[in-house]
């Protein structure tokens, strides 16, 4: 015996949320290529941040813990130069850096270095010029 289909005809209420639910879905997936839906990234600070207000503190004539002070510890005490250090600073903006407008720092161009002499005193101070104003 052969049985005919019956089709049972669609509410129209019942066809709109059909629809409805349709279009929202097709809305996320299309959504979800979007920067607004991206991955949170980090601001990455590398090195000691130094303003040129903080590096014209420096004198010659001050000790290693004065420049300890004043500056905090330097980013590179090479071992094979123990009379200089290095103050590196670069910056890598991440979601919250980008929304404020700050700039990335590349290639060391914030360096400041600090030379001493045998006795631990400074002799020399270069790249304060790097340094940002504030």
């Amino acid at each position: 015996m052969i049985k005919t289909l019956n089709f049972r005809s669609l509410s129209s209420a019942s066809a709109v949320r059909k629809i409805a639910i349709t279009s929202m879905l097709s809305a996320a997936v299309a959504m979800s290529g979007c920067s607004l839906l991206s991955v949170y990234k980090i601001d990455l600070p590398q090195g000691t941040a130094i303003t040129q207000t903080q590096a014209q503190k420096l004198q010659v004539g001050m000790n290693q813990n004065q420049v300890l002070y004043i500056l905090g510890s330097p980013a590179i005490k090479d071992t094979l130069e123990p009379k200089r250090w290095d103050y590196i600073y670069d910056y890598k903006a991440g979601t919250e850096g980008r929304r404020k407008g700050i700039a990335d720092v590349k290639n060391a161009s914030q360096h400041l270095i600090v030379y001493f002499d045998d006795n631990g005193i400074v002799t020399r101070i270069e790249g304060i010029d790097s340094l940002p104003a504030s």
